[in-house]
């Protein structure tokens, strides 16, 4: 066989090839998988999603706010941006909310938690005193603040079980009490329920469920034994079922569970199947920001509750997806920072901020998809309303300063600086290094002038 200018036969050199194009071809994708992986694993990943995904959701929800809400407004011979220039104020204010708790140390919070239960006790047991206490869609949770401005203190009483508990939990982790069930339980759960008896006195069960998720998701993160965790979910079961056995309307909203037809009088499904119909007209894209139909009267509580209906109709399926994107980028974030931190109050108050946004969104979106009984919770961040807004932007505002107490997150921040900064300094040091060699020079051409006159 003839040999090449290489010295090698030419069957050899073919046979060597295959690999190397093999090789080639799969270099693309194993190095994008590589850079998504670091990308994932650096360590202002939680932070970045923490806070890009909640600025999205509130800006997202209050676009909707105001496609959803025009026509009620205008039913009730309002300006037809009522609701949203409130909601646009009360998210100005959680948005100041948010960037003070995401600068406070953990200390603050701390001490916060006490004086944050304390009020918001006492509030729940304001809104049960006549006079004060204002009724709702047949739930008396709301205090008037004068005007059309109302404030509802079991929001804040979310945001209080948090940060009380996770701070209870942390102290007696420090003292290595948590192996015992009595300081497992008290008085946490004695706590927990004494608010959730406050709440049940006005008739509100979605609030209480979502309370019951939040008390559940700390003693889980404290390690909890499975037979005490089962025996605290008995006695919520029991007397969950109990609530709702005794109340027809409660009971009704069970029966309207996969419900095809609206019905009619006690059974009526109206609201949970226009939500549904709303969801089928969307299609892949929807009809149009605006140009939803259901909410023409046809669906009660468009901006409110049933707020991911009308998202489906006008966005469609990819605006539906969009938005359950970005809360399940939301949940992993705050899992990750409850699992990376040491401090044992960050895991608690984490995983417990966590548990509610989750919690409360599946509950939401699970009674617009008709898979779950219709609670009356707002979707966090996206739904109208100012005091779930509030308190739930502050809670946002916690997780962004655990994401920045990370120690390598902490290490990664400081080491950044301002772009323009780096120009600025950049453009200095240029200037300072050729500005005396152009001097230099200059001084050097006069000299030889002189010297050619001379």
């Amino acid at each position: 066989m003839p040999s090449s200018r290489t010295g090698r036969p030419p069957a050899q050199r073919a046979t060597g090839r295959p690999p190397v194009a093999r090789a080639s071809r799969e270099n693309p994708v194993r190095r994008l998988y590589v850079r998504a992986r670091k990308a994932w694993d650096r360590p202002l990943t939680a932070y970045y999603l923490i806070l890009g995904g909640s600025l999205l959701i509130t800006v997202l929800g209050l676009v909707m706010v105001y496609s959803a809400s025009q026509i009620t407004a205008l039913q009730l011979s309002l300006p037809g941006s009522y609701f949203f220039r409130k909601q646009f104020l009360a998210a100005v204010i959680g948005g100041v909310l948010l960037l003070v708790a995401s600068r406070m140390p953990v200390k603050l919070h701390r001490a916060l938690a006490y004086p944050m239960l304390a009020g918001s006790v006492f509030l729940m047991i304001l809104v049960q005193v006549p006079g004060i206490g204002v009724a709702i869609n047949g739930n008396q949770n709301w205090i008037s603040l004068g005007g059309s401005f109302q404030i509802q203190p079991s929001e804040f009483g979310k945001l209080a079980l948090v940060l009380w508990g996770a701070d209870l939990i942390a102290r007696k982790e420090d003292k290595r009490l948590l192996t015992q069930w009595k300081h497992m339980l008290v008085p946490l759960v004695p706590v927990a329920f004494m608010l959730l008896g406050l709440i049940m006195l006005g008739g509100d069960m979605g609030t209480a469920i979502i309370l019951t998720a939040i008390l559940f998701g700390l003693l889980w993160l404290a390690g909890a034994p499975t037979r005490l965790f089962v025996g605290v979910l008995s006695i919520a079961g029991t007397l969950g079922v109990i609530l709702i056995k005794t109340s027809p309307n409660r009971m009704a909203r069970f029966s309207c569970i996969g419900a095809t037809e609206p019905g009619t009088g006690v059974t009526s499904c109206w609201q949970a199947v226009h939500g549904i119909y709303a969801l089928a007209s969307g299609g892949l894209f929807g009809s149009g920001l605006g140009a939803s139909v259901e909410k023409w009267g046809q669906l009660p509580e468009a901006h409110t509750d049933f707020i991911f209906a009308v998202t489906g109709e006008e966005l469609g399926l990819a605006g539906t997806l969009s938005v359950l994107a970005l809360f399940a980028a939301l949940g992993y974030a705050g899992i990750r920072v409850a699992g990376r931190t040491e401090d044992p109050f960050v895991r608690y108050a984490a995983g417990g901020v966590t548990t509610w946004i989750t919690a409360q969104a599946v509950i939401n979106i699970g009674a617009v998809l008709g898979l779950l009984p219709i609670a009356g919770v707002p979707l966090p961040l996206f739904s109208y309303g100012g005091s779930a807004l509030l308190p739930t932007m502050f809670a946002i505002g916690l997780l962004i300063a655990f994401a920045r107490d990370e120690p390598a997150a902490r290490a990664a921040l400081a080491m950044r600086q301002p772009r323009f900064g780096r120009k600025r300094a950049a453009v200095r040091g240029s200037v300072g290094a050729a500005g005396p060699r152009r001097w230099n020079t200059m001084r050097r051409r006069a000299a030889a002038r002189s010297s050619g006159e001379r």
